[in-house]
């Protein structure tokens, strides 16, 4: 798969962001450890990549940072009857990125439309985002109102609900 070139296509969409650089970071964790102080107003975010029973469907979560997904709520919630996490492969092959670097960015090598988008009520509402741009060495902050122009001009429809938490 070939890669989009983030920066170019926010320079040719004028979509506006902050960059912030720091070591490679893997889990919520180490972000809160390495990363430097971002804007207080962005939702600090983690994304899971979920594959149903057959491998036929894919869907890229994007919910806060301190939720932990209840996979069997949500599998109800979307009429699956199995959900669990996609493969490194199928990561790669279906947004071009790798574990650690897992972002609602990776939409934009999307370019089939075959990932479907969930993003949790929560950080719909927020004012700015932070995710990784393709790559878990940076953080960018982009304002909700760029995130949804984002998603529009890939073409990619989002569904926002409560996506649920564990107890």
């Amino acid at each position: 798969m070939t890669s989009i070139d983030l920066y170019a296509f926010f320079a040719e969409h004028q979509i506006a962001y902050e960059r912030f650089d720091h070591p490679p970071v893997y889990t919520c964790a180490e972000a809160t450890e390495l990363c430097p102080e971002m804007p207080a107003n962005s939702a600090k975010t983690k994304n899971l990549f979920l594959r149903d029973k057959k491998g036929e469907r894919h869907f890229l979560v994007t919910v806060g940072d301190d939720k932990s997904v209840d996979l069997k709520a949500l599998k109800k919630q979307l009429g699956l009857s199995k959900i669990g996490f996609a493969s490194p492969e199928r990561l790669h092959r279906h947004l071009g990125i790798e574990p650690g670097s897992v972002s609602i960015l990776g939409v934009l090598n999307d370019t089939e439309h075959t990932v479907e988008v969930i993003i949790d009520q929560a950080v719909w509402q927020a004012d700015a985002v932070r995710c990784h741009p393709l790559v878990n060495t940076s953080t960018l902050v982009i304002s909700q109102h760029n995130i949804r122009r984002l998603l529009e001009l890939t073409g990619h429809e989002v569904r926002v609900f409560d996506v649920p938490a564990r107890t």
